[in-house]
């Protein structure tokens, strides 16, 4: 500990200042202080160790690595010169780790621990974009708050969340990590993902700093391959891609990741417009950028980059202040400083950064504050986390079809046929992105509707989809999939005969989304397409309750099967929320945060595309169209049913005209017209008819969820302010133009409720 009490000095000494000082006003001045006198006693070496971070390497409650990768790790670690480490987990190797960086290097500076808490940390929330179709904000930063009690609990400190690469690519693997193909929609729930994870106060130890990714166009990649090549117009950069990004700024997210991807032609982790001009220049950003694992080492295969010492020059250049995995900063800069390559001025603007997240989240003060034993036995798994995960569950669920009122289910006297392998499958509901939790430990939904005993239930599998050992799947293995074998098909057959209702539960395997794992066939994956055609056959009352981390195509199942439910990947409690949605406990009110396709060849589709020169419809082909296919989503953005039913009427607006500083209402009235209490997500689009740069057919600028009773009659207010219709415009700036704009309100995205007014300049 005799080592640790320079630093201590210094936070002591000024400490003191807050004594004279309004603490909330003052706090930054004070840690901006600690930071320079920290910087002031360190070396070059200690200052580049802290721009480097590693995976963890070895059992850190075992004996040191005596060779290899491992032991120049460890031997670095303790010279001082690694400054955050990612991928380990638990009280007793944090505390472990943290001990040698502490109380065994010359400054003691703590270590930031960093993890992929993506949708939860043990107790596991829906994936993201199952999140994103609650629309239900404070559900979203809830999970938030659950995923960092949690983290904060075991010791992690900093998560790599959350992803709010907008994307309109469900062959994109990642779609199932960020919140769908929306901006406004995105940039609010990105905001609330950075509240639930750092709070009021970072300081906290139930808090975790969040980080937004990936800076930026990632979830362009042309052909939906994952890492491929971006090409984005400025036009499409500022007006779709940018706007979560400043959301999460003006949350106060704590770091930013750069990516994979290039954009105009440049790796974005050596991108300087990006992360020098745009993040650090003009919002004025002031906490860190790290790179995405190996990234900059990555700059060399993209092109740009002759070596590593080349690599390392222009990430650094570039505002890239953290390397994780490219081990190249600790090998180079050093030696760029000395041939004068580098300005020592970018290495302390790096450091600086790093040091004050440090700071702010209290490491400086206790190195051990997330390092409590008990507390991790006593929050992970706490039964109010269960509870929360399950209610963000039955929010995420979508109702695309229920014919003759097929559902919800009777809860008793019906005999229910249950088939396919996910429903009986207690891995592949956690979804990708958990590998801080435990394999197998997802509620099926057989084990859900086993709750409800009043019905015969029989369970028939049909067909495997996960053909992998045990059928766990490791995070960097491909999933191998079931495409021959149908030899349970008969059983199935046999079981739905006779049944009353049969719930097939059908989609794709946990790890069949996320990183790495495009697919450029996005139907039913493997025999299960042809087991649902099979069992419909000889009964077609069924529910079709999909599991998946994209929109899939469904065609024949949306033309042929009466009730649809997307189920998507929904964590822990998976089962009990399929079940109390299937039974009626829970009445839907999800809605899709993006479009499903009727083909792979109408991808990228979304809502908000530009009309062109030729919309038409027309009775010649010289028009925007397909020959063989409509132009319109099998189900489009917005889209959610419910077991009511809802009617829109009354659209009215006090004013026709709108002024900068005023605003104008708009309201609508919605009434239950069926007979269960719903929940509706009433939605806002606004069409600015001529710009000074083309503009989508319609936008997103607001919603409201509404509570009804049967009967029940509620007038939905929005305010439609001047800031509201400002845009990327072609003098490149953000602003709003005069002229005159659309307005639709209703259920989804093609809410034909409609108004105008003009906006005058």
């Amino acid at each position: 500990m005799k080592k640790y009490c320079i630093i201590f000095l210094i936070i002591l000494t000024l400490n003191g200042c807050q004594t004279n000082t309004n603490i909330s006003n003052n706090r930054t001045d004070i840690i901006n202080k600690k930071v320079d006198s920290l910087l002031g006693i360190m070396t070059l070496d200690e200052k580049i160790g802290q721009m480097n971070q590693y995976n963890g390497f070895w059992d850190v409650t075992g004996p040191a690595p005596k060779n290899g990768d491992a032991k120049f790790k460890f031997n670095n670690l303790k010279k001082g010169l690694v400054g955050s480490m990612l991928n380990v987990r638990g009280v007793e190797e944090i505390t472990a780790l943290q001990k040698i960086a502490v109380e065994e290097t010359r400054l003691g500076i703590p270590l930031i621990i960093g993890n992929d808490v993506i949708h939860g940390y043990k107790t596991l929330s829906p994936i993201p974009l199952a999140e994103a179709a609650s629309w239900d904000l404070k559900e979203i930063e809830n999970s938030a708050r659950i995923a960092a009690l949690e983290a904060s609990a075991a010791g992690t400190n900093w998560t790599f969340a959350p992803m709010v690469d907008i994307s309109r690519d469900a062959r994109w693997g990642r779609v199932m990590e960020g919140a769908g193909e929306d901006p406004f929609l995105g940039s609010l729930i990105a905001a609330a993902r950075v509240r639930g994870f750092q709070g009021d106060d970072l300081s906290k130890n139930h808090t975790i700093a969040a980080t937004a990714k990936h800076f930026a166009g990632y979830g362009f990649s042309e052909s939906g391959r994952d890492y491929n090549t971006v090409d984005v117009s400025k036009n499409t950069l500022y007006n779709v891609i940018l706007p979560p990004f400043k959301a999460t700024l003006d949350a106060g997210v704590r770091t930013f990741m750069n990516g994979f991807n290039e954009l105009d032609g440049i790796p974005v982790t050596g991108s300087s417009f990006l992360q020098r001009d745009l993040l650090k220049g003009e919002w004025e950003f002031d906490g860190f950028v790290i790179s995405d694992w190996g990234s900059i080492r990555e700059m060399i295969p993209h092109g740009f980059a002759r070596d590593g010492s080349h690599a390392t020059e222009l990430a650094i250049k570039a505002g890239s202040d953290m390397d994780m995995e490219s081990h190249l900063y600790i090998k180079k800069i050093k030696e760029l400083i000395e041939a004068k390559k580098l300005d020592i001025e970018l290495v302390d603007d790096a450091v600086s950064r790093i040091l004050r997240v440090k700071f702010e989240l209290g490491l400086f003060d206790d190195p051990y504050r997330y390092l409590d034993a008990e507390r991790e036995k006593e929050v992970i798994n706490h039964p109010d986390n269960h509870k929360a995960v399950l209610e963000m569950a039955k929010k995420s669920i979508v109702l695309l079809k229920n014919e003759n009122q097929l559902l919800p289910l009777n809860k008793s006297d019906q005999r229910i046929a249950l088939i396919g392998a996910l429903a009986n499958d207690n891995n592949s509901p956690l979804g990708n992105w958990r590998t801080n939790s435990d394999n197998k430990t997802a509620v099926t939904v057989l084990e859900g509707m086993k709750a409800y005993p009043d019905n015969k239930l029989i369970y028939s599998k049909g067909a495997d989809v996960n053909l992998n050992d045990d059928g766990v799947v490791k995070f960097h293995e491909k999933v191998k999939i079931n495409d021959s074998d149908k030899s349970g098909f008969n059983a199935a057959k046999n079981a739905a005969k006779n049944a009353d209702v049969v719930v097939m539960v059908l989609g794709e395997d946990g790890f069949q989304s996320g990183e790495g794992r495009s697919r450029t066939d996005i139907g039913i994956p493997g025999v299960q397409q042809e087991l649902l055609e099979e069992v419909y056959k000889v009964n077609k009352n069924i529910v079709l309750v999909l599991m998946n981390g994209r929109p899939l195509n469904i065609n024949w199942a949306d033309k042929n099967i009466p009730s649809i439910v997307e189920a998507w990947q929904l964590g822990t409690q998976t089962g009990n929320a399929v079940a109390q949605v299937l039974y009626g406990d829970y009445n839907p009110s999800g809605k899709l945060p993006m479009s499903f396709p009727r083909g792979v060849g109408q991808i990228p589709i979304y809502y908000n595309y530009k009309n062109t020169g030729r919309p038409g419809p027309s009775n010649t082909v010289f028009w925007s169209q397909y020959n063989d296919q409509l132009n319109t989503p099998l189900y489009p953005f917005g889209y959610g049913l419910s077991y009511t039913s809802f009617e829109y009427s009354n659209l009215k607006i006090d004013n026709k005209n709108l002024t900068v500083g005023n605003s104008i209402n708009v309201s609508v009235d919605l009434k239950n017209t069926g007979n269960y209490t719903g929940k509706e997500v009433v939605q806002l689009y606004i069409k600015d008819r001529f710009a000074s740069v083309t503009r989508p057919v319609r936008e997103l600028k607001g919603f409201e969820m509404i509570s009804l009773n049967p009967g029940e009659i509620k007038t939905v207010n929005f305010e439609i302010s001047e800031t509201l219709l400002q845009f990327y415009s072609a003098n490149e700036i953000w602003e709003s133009e005069s002229g005159f704009f659309d307005i639709f309100i209703g259920t989804n995205s093609n809410a034909d409720l409609q108004e105008s007014f003009e906006l005058i300049k």
